[in-house]
C-alpha cells in the first residue's frame, strides 16, 4: 500500500464518502443544537461565530451595581472562565469588560460594568457611573449586584432608581451569601421595593444555576431582537471605530450625500443607521456604529460605549470596516473591537483614515504600527484613505467587493482535494507517539466564515503550527483574502479507517 493511498481515498471511494462526510460533519460538528445538547453538562464556554444562517443577535447582559460588591467575581462565574480582574479594592474594574457564553443553549454577550457611587468625589467613579448608564442604554437584561453583607448604601438605592428609569428587565441578586444566615438577612434589601432578590455566592457558585435560569426566563425572544430586516443577497458591512474616526464622513462620501451629521466633536452619530449603497450592479448595507448622543459627556467612557455599539453592529453584518485616525494610530480599543469580529467569524478590513493630513514619513509609521497591534489578522487588508477628499474611497469599495465575496466562497470537494493531496506532499504533518499522523480528507461545511472539516486518524495529535500552516496554504490556493478561515479536524469512523 503506498504511502499516497495511506494520506487520501482512492477516487471511487472519495467520491461517495465525501457526499456522506459532510452532511455529517456539517450537522454533528456545527449543528447549534448539539452545542446546546453539549451545554447541559457544561453550560458555560467560549464561544466562537453564530452558526451558518444565523440572523439573530446575542441579547447583551450588563452586570451592574456599586464597587466591591462581587461583580467581576459573579462576571467571571457566568463566563466559566477568569476574564475581570477581582481585587478588594473599590471599584477596581475600570473598564467594560465582554464575554461570549452560553446558557443552558442560549448565546448571550456578558458586560462586566465598573461599580458606581454617586456620593464620591474620586472622577474615576463618576466616570464608571456614565459607563453603567451607558450600559443600560444598550443592553437587553440587567442584573444588578448587591452585597448580602451589608445593609442598603445610599449607592444601592441611586442603582435601584436608575434601573427603575432605564425601563428594562432587572434581576436583583444578593451576592456574598455564603451561608443560609448570609441570606436570610440580605432580605433587608425589599426595603429599597424590590419585588424579588435572588442570594448567590459568586465565590463559592452557590444559587448561580437559579440565576442563569431567571435570566433565561426574562431575556427577549431571539426575533425581537433583530430590530432591522436583513436582504437577502446583499451583504452587510459595518463601519465601526473609536468616535471621531471619520465613520460618518466615509458613508457620506459614500453615498455621495450628507446622509449622516459631521461634526469634529467626538460621538456625534446618534444611532447606528442603515444605509443602502450601490455601485455597478452591486448593492451593499452600510451600518454606521453610533458614537454617543451628543449632549453626552466626552470623555474615556465613550470609547467604551464604542466596543458595546461595534458588537451590536457586528451581530447582523458581515464584514467589519474598522476606520482609524491615521494621526491617533491603531490603539487598544481597535484591538478589541477587531478581537470582537474576528471571534465571530466576520471578514475584516482595516481603513487608516484621514492621511491626506500626514507626510508619507507618518503615513508609512502609522501602517507599521497598525499592523503590529493587529498582528493577529495579518489577512485583513490595510488602506490609506480620507473620506473627506475621497482619496482610496474608491480602493476600499473595491476590497469590500473583494473580501465579501472571499467571505461567502465555496471551493468544490475535488478542487479541495486535489490542493490537499499537493499540501501533503510537499509537507506531510509530523508523527504523534511514533505514528504517523494520517490526514484522510477534507471538505467545506460552511461559508461565511469559510469553515472545512479535515478527517484524520489523530485529529487531536495535530500540532498547533501544522493547523496554521494548513490554513496558510488553503488562503494562498484560493484566495481568501480579508475573511477568518475556519479548519476543524474530526476523527474518521472506525469502519472508514478500516477500509482504507
Amino acid at each position: 500500500m503506498t504511502r499516497k493511498r495511506h494520506r487520501m481515498s482512492e477516487e471511487q471511494e472519495a467520491a461517495a464518502e465525501l457526499a456522506a462526510a459532510a452532511a455529517a460533519i456539517e450537522a454533528e460538528a456545527l449543528d447549534p443544537g448539539e452545542r446546546a445538547r453539549a451545554s447541559r453538562g457544561k453550560r458555560r464556554r467560549a464561544m466562537g461565530p453564530l452558526p451558518a444562517g444565523a440572523v439573530f443577535a446575542r441579547p447583551l447582559v450588563a452586570i451592574v451595581g456599586r464597587p466591591n460588591v462581587g461583580k467581576s467575581t459573579l462576571f467571571n462565574r457566568l463566563a466559566g472562565r477568569r476574564i475581570a480582574i477581582v481585587e478588594d479594592t473599590p471599584g477596581v474594574t475600570r473598564d467594560r469588560h465582554y464575554a461570549d457564553t452560553l446558557m443552558y443553549g442560549r448565546e448571550i454577550v456578558l458586560v462586566d460594568t465598573g461599580g458606581f457611587d454617586p456620593d464620591s468625589d474620586d472622577p474615576m467613579m463618576g466616570s464608571i457611573a456614565r459607563q453603567v448608564r451607558l450600559a443600560l442604554a444598550e443592553c437587553d437584561l440587567v442584573i444588578c449586584v448587591l452585597d448580602a453583607t451589608m445593609e442598603p448604601q445610599a449607592a444601592d438605592r441611586e442603582a435601584v432608581r436608575l434601573l427603575r428609569e432605564s425601563k428594562k428587565p432587572v434581576i436583583f441578586v444578593t451576592n456574598k451569601s455564603d451561608t443560609p444566615r448570609l441570606a436570610l438577612e440580605s432580605n433587608s434589601y425589599y426595603q429599597l421595593g424590590i419585588k424579588e432578590l435572588l442570594p448567590v455566592s459568586a465565590l463559592h457558585g452557590h444559587g448561580t444555576g437559579d440565576l442563569e435560569q431567571a435570566v433565561l426566563a426574562a431575556l427577549p425572544e431571539a426575533e425581537a431582537l433583530t430590530t432591522l430586516p436583513m436582504i437577502d443577497g446583499v451583504a452587510r458591512v459595518a463601519i465601526t471605530g473609536k468616535p471621531n474616526a471619520g465613520k460618518s464622513s466615509l458613508v457620506n462620501r459614500l453615498l455621495g450625500e450628507e446622509r449622516q451629521i459631521v461634526d469634529d466633536r467626538p460621538g456625534t452619530t446618534v444611532d447606528a443607521v442603515d444605509a443602502l449603497f450601490e455601485k455597478n450592479g452591486k448593492r451593499l448595507v452600510l451600518i454606521d456604529t453610533a458614537g454617543i448622543r451628543r449632549k453626552s459627556n466626552v470623555d474615556e467612557s465613550v470609547e467604551s460605549l464604542a466596543v458595546l455599539q461595534a458588537i451590536r453592529s457586528m451581530e447582523r453584518s458581515d464584514l467589519v470596516v474598522l476606520l482609524v485616525d491615521a494621526k491617533l494610530g491603531v490603539a487598544e480599543q481597535d484591538a478589541k473591537i477587531i478581537g470582537l469580529a474576528e471571534d465571530r467569524g466576520r471578514a475584516i478590513i482595516i481603513a487608516l483614515n484621514k492621511c491626506d493630513l500626514l507626510d508619507d514619513e507618518t503615513q508609512k509609521k502609522a501602517v507599521t504600527k497598525a499592523r503590529d497591534v493587529l498582528a493577529f489578522v495579518p489577512w485583513a487588508p490595510l488602506l490609506r484613505i480620507s473620506a473627506k477628499s475621497g482619496r482610496g474611497v474608491g480602493k476600499l469599495v473595491t476590497a469590500i467587493e473583494s473580501v465579501v465575496e472571499a467571505h461567502g466562497k465555496r471551493v468544490t470537494t475535488a478542487q479541495l482535494n486535489r490542493f490537499f493531496e499537493e499540501v501533503l506532499d510537499r509537507h506531510p504533518p509530523p508523527v504523534h507517539r511514533g505514528k504517523p499522523v494520517r490526514l484522510y480528507y477534507i471538505t467545506q461545511t460552511q461559508v461565511s466564515p469559510p469553515t472545512f472539516m479535515i478527517i484524520a486518524n489523530y485529529p487531536d495529535a495535530v500540532h498547533f503550527s501544522y493547523q496554521r500552516y494548513v490554513v496558510n496554504q488553503i488562503r494562498e490556493a484560493f484566495g481568501f483574502e480579508g475573511t477568518p478561515v475556519r479548519v476543524y479536524y474530526k476523527p474518521k469512523r472506525k469502519k472508514e479507517i478500516g477500509a482504507v
